[in-house]
């Protein structure tokens, strides 16, 4: 038993050390990716809104992509994300009636909130190294 314990000791030491960096990407759908990076103040109403009233706050972030929000989608043009935000909206309003609508509502605020702190953490990075 302790001979095992030693071995996978040390082959998790050899392992960590051996300087492998593995990376994770997550992939994305387009109506997932064309999710605006909004400052973190207009994501967490967009939440608020999503979660009282289905698919409000996903109308108004697609507003933000005409303001100049960037998202996951740099290939595509500004009107054509701005359309996949409404898509969005529209489906979480028509299938809200069945709960399934609310709950992505609120999924899809919950991921507007996540990328605004991630926006703001990549900015205050090179500030902090000052």
């Amino acid at each position: 038993m302790e001979q095992k314990d030693t071995e996978m000791n040390d082959k998790g030491v050899s392992s960590s050390t051996s300087g492998v960096v593995v990376q994770v990407r997550e992939k994305k759908g387009p109506l997932r990716a064309a999710i605006p990076y909004m400052p973190f103040p207009v994501a967490v109403i967009c939440l608020f809104l999503n979660t009282f009233v289905p698919g409000l706050g996903t109308f108004i972030s697609a507003f933000t992509v005409l303001c100049g929000a960037r998202t996951d989608l740099p290939d595509r043009h500004v009107c054509c994300v701005f359309w996949l935000n409404m898509a969005a909206a529209f489906i979480q309003i028509l299938t809200a009636i069945v709960m399934v609508g609310w709950i992505m509502s609120i999924f899809w605020g919950m991921d507007m909130v996540i990328l605004a702190i991630s926006e703001g953490c990549r900015d205050q990075a090179p500030a902090q190294q000052l």
